[in-house]
């Protein structure tokens, strides 16, 4: 027990010691190599409460813990501490073993001394410890000295990090005019090093850049606004730089800063403000309504809603003549018309416009009223204006069949312009299209030019147009409506011209009709017609008429006994007068028809009976007289066309043999005695031919002489000559057959040095001529020399020639 007392107390004079040591190392700049280090010792028995003696009963060491120095640098290992048990007599015999954390890689063990070495530079941010596990053996038998134990190697901070913002830039908002000290936002930077350990994540804020405009807190980093009345439209935009810097901000500790990106909002701090407080414009008086007179806007420096500003009429003389509208986008006053003005009537106008604004921040109220008043004076410009009438339209009359130049009325326009220009006056054609009137250019005074008739056209709407003269040619028009008045110049006729239908057998006395008239006259007040029989049958035994005082008349039958057959028709002339001023009639004839009809008066027929038709035939029978002699029509048409086709093929053969110029002789050959059909001479001999033989195919009527040298020479035949000859007469004989038949000739020529060749002649008469030349000629005369070449001496008389 006192064993164990002992160890107790020499445990923690241990760790005094180690804690002792590790603060004179860190005085001291931790020794010359920079790493704190702690031996083990075996404890000495020590006394404890009442006297007893503690003893160590199985353990002989034990481990504490060590501390290492971060991103420690030096060209050795740095020595972390020394293990050592008490069962080591230093002669060898114990072997120290170091497993765990980092075991050989970064912590290193000297197997003998229990010399613990560090590697690596260690990085607290990385691991702060590390957690080993040491163990004694016997070197030779590997058997287990001491039981394990573990223990701790702490990673000593230093100041390595400096302060970062992680969320830097940052981007706030204030609003304007906001009084000092008002909280713009908070920035926080956060510091990598140990915050337990000494000053070293210990951060302090300060501003770099932004005053005097705004400030931080030190130990918050709250950023707060510094002067009062910042004026966004002055300067809407801030750059402020913080930094954080560790150490508690004392010499030697690390910083980091941030940007700051701070923005005015805006407010209603600016009321609007005309640029002018006086407009001028004009507005000429032929502009209508609606036309834009001007434009005019008001200022306002604020933003969105609060710059936003609107506008309204609020005095003058001018307000009944002229309104206001806004323009959306570009947020203008524009000030239209709204009557039209007169440059004659008044040529200037006042108007005052209030521009104010809409949204008003009730915390500056104080700072003046949020709007503001200009005055707009309008000048009137004078235009060149047609005339005008001094009537919206006219309405004259004028008398039925008056004569031409009679007067219906004056027209009068007058020039509203300062000028006072002259007008002239005119008539459109396209109104009076038949030139009824004519009007004075100077005065405008309207006439007819011809008598007008009420019945063909009541009324006439023509225009007259009047121009100024030496104006811009600008004409203004009127509507003239005149009335033709109406005369009594037409007489009265039947209403309607119907016939009369009337039974042959009407009773006397009886009224077979009603007549009344009518006038293309407009009828007067009480004035009515009256009917009476012309004289010439006012005494007629037939019918009489009754005048009924109510522009109608009756007609009666006098008698009996009408019959169609003896008279069909009768003709009742009535005279019709109008009772008007000047009175007048006309004479008018009443057809009246005398029908056959039953005996309840119903009309069966009013027309002729024909008597000359039979009594028996019948519609159908004279349907099939006229069908008969429809079909023989047919059948003779039908011959006549066959015999026709039939003689066609005749007439072409006839027509074919005339144009062929086919040549029949009727007449029957006699041989050789036969000379009548041709003269066979002809081709014995052309010098035969005496003269001009015409065809014996054809006999004209007419003979041509021969053109004047035409005729061959008696001893000089020529072939080309004779052709032509030949060719010539053909085509100046017009009983020859068509310029391209076939012409033959049957005749030698002449003109050869062979002479003739025809065989005809050599049979008839003898020839002296030397034909031995044909030897020299080739073979092609061969033959004709053999047979002409040589003489046959039969014909002669005996002598013998050598040419035999």
């Amino acid at each position: 027990t006192m064993m164990m007392m002992m160890l107790r107390v020499l445990l923690v004079l241990a760790g005094l010691c180690a804690l002792c040591s590790l603060a004179t190392a860190s005085r001291r700049g931790h020794d010359s190599l920079g790493h704190r280090h702690t031996s083990m010792h075996r404890h000495r028995p020590r006394v404890g409460k009442e006297g007893q003696v503690l003893h160590r009963s199985k353990r002989g060491w034990v481990w504490n813990q060590f501390f290492v120095i971060e991103e420690y640098t030096g060209p050795d290992p740095v020595l972390v501490g020394r293990l050592h048990s008490d069962v080591d007599s230093g002669n060898g015999n114990i072997k120290y073993i170091l497993s765990g954390e980092g075991a050989g890689t970064i912590f290193v063990i000297d197997d003998k001394t229990g010399n613990i070495h560090a590697t690596k530079t260690l990085d607290r941010e990385e691991q702060a410890q590390y957690t080993l596990t040491a163990q004694a053996v016997d070197r030779d038998t590997n058997k287990p000295l001491e039981p394990p134990s573990e223990f701790i190697v702490k990673v000593q901070d230093i100041n390595d990090n400096p302060p970062e913002f992680l969320h830097g830039p940052y981007y706030a908002r204030v609003p304007e005019m906001s009084n000092v000290g008002t909280s713009v936002m908070q920035v926080t930077a956060t510091d990598a090093d140990d915050p337990t350990y000494g000053n070293s994540a210990r951060l302090v804020y300060s501003i770099l850049q932004g005053q005097p405009y705004f400030s931080v807190e030190p130990q918050t980093g709250i950023i707060r606004t510094a002067l009062p009345n910042m004026d966004r439209e002055a300067r809407q935009e801030y750059d402020v730089v913080i930094q954080a810097k560790d150490m508690g901000g004392h010499m030697g500790g690390l910083s980091g800063t941030t940007e700051v990106k701070i923005t005015l909002t805006d407010v209603n701090d600016n009321p609007p403000k005309f640029p002018q407080s006086v407009y001028s414009m004009s507005v000429s008086e032929d502009k209508v309504e609606g036309e834009e007179v001007g434009r005019l806007k008001a200022k306002d420096p604020d933003m969105g809603d609060n710059g936003l500003v609107n506008y309204r009429l609020t005095d003058g003389d001018g307000l009944g003549m002229f309104v206001l509208s806004t323009d959306s986008e570009t947020r203008e006053a524009i000030i239209k018309l709204k009557k039209r003005v007169d440059f004659e009537t008044k040529r200037s106008y006042t108007l005052k416009v209030e521009g104010y604004n809409v949204h008003v921040d009730p915390q500056y109220l104080a700072w003046g009223p949020y709007k503001d008043e200009a005055t707009i004076k309008i000048s009137v410009e004078d235009a060149d204006e047609p005339p005008v009438f001094v009537a919206p339209s006219y309405t004259f009359e004028v008398e039925e069949n008056a004569p031409a130049g009679t007067q219906v009325g004056r027209v009068h326009a007058k020039d509203t312009d300062i000028d006072n220009n002259p007008v002239r006056y005119m008539i459109p054609r396209y109104t009076d299209v038949e030139q009824f009137f004519s009007v004075n250019s100077e005065d405008g005074m309207i006439t007819t030019t011809r008598p007008l008739d009420r019945e063909t056209q009541a009324w006439h709407n023509i225009s007259v147009s009047a121009t100024e003269i030496g104006g811009h040619h600008q004409d203004t028009k009127v509507r003239v409506n005149i009335k033709v008045k109406d005369r009594n110049d037409n007489a009265p006729e039947f209403a309607t011209n119907n016939e009369v239908l009337m039974c042959e057998n009407v009773a006397p006395g009886k009224m077979i009709e009603t007549v009344s008239a009518v006038d293309k006259d407009e009828m007067a007040h009480r004035q009515h017609f009256t009917f009476s029989l012309a004289p010439e049958v006012a005494h007629n035994h037939n019918f009489s008429l009754k005048d009924n005082r109510d522009s109608t008349a009756s007609i009666y039958v006098l008698r009996q006994g009408f019959s169609r057959l003896t008279q069909d028709v009768y003709f009742l002339p009535v005279e019709i007068n109008d009772n008007g001023v000047p009175a007048m009639s006309s004479t008018s004839t009443l057809t009246v028809r005398v029908c056959s009809c039953d005996s309840k008066d119903t009309i069966l027929s009013c027309n002729v009976e024909p008597y000359v038709l039979p009594a028996g035939l019948s519609t159908g029978a004279l349907i099939a007289i006229l069908a008969c002699i429809v079909i023989l029509l047919v059948i003779v048409v039908l011959f006549v066309a066959l015999r026709r086709q039939k003689k066609e093929p005749l007439i072409v053969f006839e027509e074919e043999d005339i144009r062929e110029n086919i040549i029949t002789y009727d007449d029957e050959g006699g041989g050789e005695e036969d000379t009548e059909a041709f003269d066979i001479a002809t081709l014995q001999n052309p010098d035969g031919a005496n003269g001009f033989h015409p065809r014996k195919d054809m006999k004209p009527e007419l003979q041509f002489p021969l053109r004047p040298g035409g005729h061959p020479a008696a001893n000089s035949v020529d072939v080309d000559d004779f052709i032509k000859t030949r060719v010539a007469e053909a085509d100046s004989d017009p009983t020859a057959p068509p310029y391209d038949s076939i012409q033959i000739y049957g005749y030698e020529g002449r003109g050869s040095l062979a002479g003739s060749l025809s065989s005809l002649e050599s049979v008839t008469t003898e020839s002296d001529l030397d034909y031995d030349y044909l030897h020299s000629w080739g073979p092609r005369f061969k033959k004709l020399a053999d047979l002409y070449g040589t003489k046959d001496c039969s014909v002669h008389d005996g002598d013998d020639d050598d040419d035999c």
